[in-house]
Parts: C-alpha cells; structure tokens; sequence
C-alpha cells in the first residue's frame, strides 16, 4: 500500500509541473537544487489530498513516507513531508524530535526545506515539550549551516506569540557573530518575530550587541519597529 502512495504522489507531481515555476526555481537558492517545477499552491492541495490516505496510518508508517520523500532530494517532495509531519502534531511524541533532527541534519539542502520544516513541524514540538530549548542550543555549534539556522528558525512562531524570550536572546548572542549570510538572517528574524510581542526588550538586546552584530542581522531584527527606533539601532 505505502510505496504506491509515494508513487501516485509523485505521478501528480510530475503531472502539475509549471514551466515557468520550472525555470525559474533555481533563481531563488545559491546553491544548487533539484525541483519538479510545481507552485506552491499545487503542492499544498496535493500534499492535503494524499494526506487523506496516510493520516490513518500509524505515525511509524508515516514518519517512515516522510523519510522516503526526504529521500529523493527534490524540493517539492520535502515539502509535502514538512506537511505531513506537521500535520500530525497533535500525535507528538518526545521520542519524535529525534527523528526530525535526523532530518534536518541529514536531508536538508537549502533554507525553503529548512524553514518550512522547522518553522511548524519542529516549532511546534519544542512549544510542546520544552525540554527540547536545550537540544536547540546544540544546534548553534554545528558545522552545518542548515542545522544552525534550523536552531532559530524553529522558534519563529512562537517569538511571534512572545513565548521563550530568554531563550531567543540566548539563541541569538550563540550565533551573534556567525559568519553564514543564512544563518544571519535566521537569528535576525528570529529577534524581528520576537519583537512584535516584546518590542522594547528586542530594541534594547540589539543596541547592547550592534557593534559586533552583522548589518544584515541587525536590519531583519529591527525590521518591523518605529522609524526613530530603526534610526537608532542603525547609528554608526
């Protein structure tokens, strides 16, 4: 039953390429990636549609499609994985971080993989079990770019909702002065989430440490405040 799944997803995949999604994919990522060609919106609806056969299934199962999808190396694919795991959040089990964190250190090529990934499947287990802050720390000393942008992007959603302050500023003085334009701006829109609950605290975090923080972090951080907050934080 699971491997036809896999290939009548792929089928309808194949089947919605979009040539001008197509050609123009590769323009969005400097390194190189492999892509049906296939917007976005089309992706979802079939990812939601298969969703329907596999959500029944045993979660074993389904973490098991996922890593098939993961697999291929091909963008679309990751996504349709990052719905499915997402999708199943009300299933979340502690011993499920284990494998999302073998994805993103295994699989993940690129920052769309990565944030759709981590912005809602891993988010959402770390707001579910806290515990986990800790492992996302870890993540900061990798020597993979993917993993130490996995580390803050993971928590965007929550910033958002003004959740784990000290831990975003923890996260962020971790990779304060990394060298990776995309971890760079994973930390700075980390702080840029948190500040639309804690305003004032981010404001102040990025005034104490703009001397050494990277002028691209430093705009994704004070994106969203005042024009007199962001003249401010931009003084020389």
């Amino acid at each position: 039953m699971t491997p036809s799944i896999i290939d009548r997803l792929r089928q309808d995949l194949m089947a919605n390429v979009d040539a001008k999604t197509q050609a123009s994919a590769q323009h969005y990522f400097k390194e190189a990636i492999t892509a049906y060609g296939v917007t976005v919106p089309k992706v979802n609806a079939i990812s939601k549609t298969y969703f329907g056969e596999v959500k029944q299934l045993d979660k074993s199962v389904v973490w098991d499609l996922c890593e098939t999808l993961w697999q291929s190396g091909i963008l679309e694919e990751s996504f349709v994985a990052c719905h499915w795991s997402y999708a199943l959040s009300d299933r979340f089990e502690p011993a499920d971080f284990a494998v999302f964190e073998r994805w993103v250190q295994q699989y993940v090529s690129n920052w769309a993989s990565c944030d759709t990934l981590c912005n809602h499947t891993i988010g959402a287990l770390v707001e579910r079990y806290p515990v986990f802050l800790e492992n996302l720390k870890v993540w900061t000393a990798s020597e993979n770019r993917w993993v130490r942008r996995a580390s803050v992007v993971s928590l965007i959603i929550q910033a958002r909702k003004g959740l784990f302050l000290s831990e975003v500023f923890d996260l962020a003085e971790r990779l304060l002065t990394d060298t990776d334009d995309l971890v760079q701006k994973g930390y700075g829109w980390l702080l840029k989430a948190a500040s639309e609950a804690h305003q004032e605290a981010v404001f102040q975090f990025v005034l104490a440490h703009k001397t050494t923080m990277p002028r691209t972090a430093l705009r994704y951080a004070i994106e969203k405040m005042p024009p007199t907050l962001k003249a401010e934080a931009m003084k020389k």
